[in-house]
């Protein structure tokens, strides 16, 4: 392996002149995507696990959402076509001669999702779920039976993950703001989409909010609970960063009631949007262009050997065990990168630049950062655990 240690000298995003940061809300359309890949994923492991004693093969990491159409009015407003959303990828479908039932549970586990996660739609009447999954191929099958019979997973991808910690003040405010206002009050929709920019020391939050129908009643009801929504942003970014906050919401907005963000299932995806995995949030939650970033969609990967899922993982646990038990390291920076048919715990490069309080301190840091990244890729193998225990989200 290849491991450098060695100083990060690129300016702060955090004191550059400006910076972009967005967070995509859990009913976006991207986000319900991975989201349903994902929890496919997590479903097929413990069925693998449960019926075979070990995950088999899978990465159910495609899908598409097609939106519907709906006829959003106050009061109420109706979905007159369904939203669709298609999975596609490979599962083992067959084992030792039983059939795995791939296809029921990708209806099953997305209703299951989706009723449990978005409030305002029915997932059986609404939503139309399309499995299109195959049989995964015998290569890669085989590849991951014998990475299992070595006790260490090989590579299912050359592929490479990055992290980095710890969040700046805009980071921080966008996830707390959509975070917040997810559970806030019932007119508001999961499709929150928070966009955040930082020109100096000035932060301003674009939000877009979708509001449900039937818990508005009128132009002015909409416009004061816009107003509320606006109040409870600004209070959720100002305790993230300790500072002033500009925040604007749904700033599409006309001056007619057939001119404002205003749904029936409090989600664009009835009828204004569509969404495709791998277009929305990072593992940690954020979309940063001034960071670095993999463009992999982790979700749906296979937990156990694909390495476009555990090395962004491990990526941002890497940093964000250097920023915090390192003496003076203050911000980390990882890139792992894989080769296919590799022991995960072997990438074939592992690099860390470290921002230190003394930068001249670095020929002391090197030894022990160097020893936290490889005990951090020695316990790749067991990564899969924290996955299906809910300890990894990746969206």
């Amino acid at each position: 392996m290849n491991l450098s240690v060695s100083l990060l000298e690129a300016q702060a995003p955090g004191d550059a002149p400006c910076e972009i940061v967005e967070r995509k809300g859990r009913g976006h359309p991207d986000s319900i995507c991975d989201a349903l890949a994902e929890n496919l994923s997590l479903g097929l492991s413990r069925f693998y696990l449960e019926r075979f004693g070990a995950i088999l093969h899978h990465n159910v990491d495609k899908a598409l959402l097609i939106g519907g159409a709906a006829r959003p009015a106050f009061g109420g407003g109706e979905l007159v076509e369904p939203i669709e959303i298609i999975l596609a990828g490979r599962a083992t479908r067959r084992f030792r001669g039983v059939t795995v039932p791939v296809d029921e549970l990708a209806v099953e586990l997305g209703r299951e999702w989706l009723g449990r996660n978005l409030r305002h739609i029915d997932p059986a009447r609404d939503v139309r779920i399309v499995p299109r999954i195959r049989e995964t191929s015998a290569d890669l099958a085989e590849l991951f039976l014998r990475g299992a019979q070595a006790g260490v997973p090989l590579a299912n991808d050359t592929s490479f993950g990055a992290g980095f910690a710890p969040l700046d003040p805009l980071e921080r405010a966008v996830l707390a703001v959509e975070r917040g206002l997810c559970a806030a009050s019932p007119e508001i929709g999961e499709d929150i989409k928070v966009l955040g920019v930082r020109s100096d020391e000035r932060l301003e939050l674009t939000v877009a909010c979708a509001f449900v129908g039937r818990h508005v009643a009128s132009l002015a009801d909409y416009l004061a609970k816009k107003e509320k929504v606006r109040t409870l942003a600004a209070a959720a970014a100002r305790k993230a960063v300790g500072g002033e906050v500009d925040v604007e919401v749904n700033t599409a907005d006309g001056d007619s009631a057939d001119s404002i963000y205003l749904t029936v299932t409090g989600l664009s995806a009835e009828a204004g949007d569509d969404g495709q995995i791998g277009r929305g949030n990072r593992v940690n939650g954020l979309i940063t262009p001034y960071r670095p970033m993999s463009l992999e969609a982790a979700a749906g990967k296979n937990p156990v050997s694909h390495t476009g899922k555990l090395y962004n993982l491990l990526a941002e646990r890497i940093a964000r065990a250097l920023t915090e038990e390192v003496a003076g390291v203050e911000e980390a920076y990882c890139w792992l990168l894989s080769r296919i048919g590799s022991p995960v715990t072997e990438p074939q490069l592992a690099d860390v630049r470290l921002r230190l309080a003394d930068p001249g301190a670095i020929d002391a840091v090197r030894h022990g950062a160097a020893k936290m990244v490889r005990a951090q890729l020695r316990a790749a193998p067991e990564l899969w655990r924290d996955v299906l225990a809910g300890r990894c989200p990746v969206c």
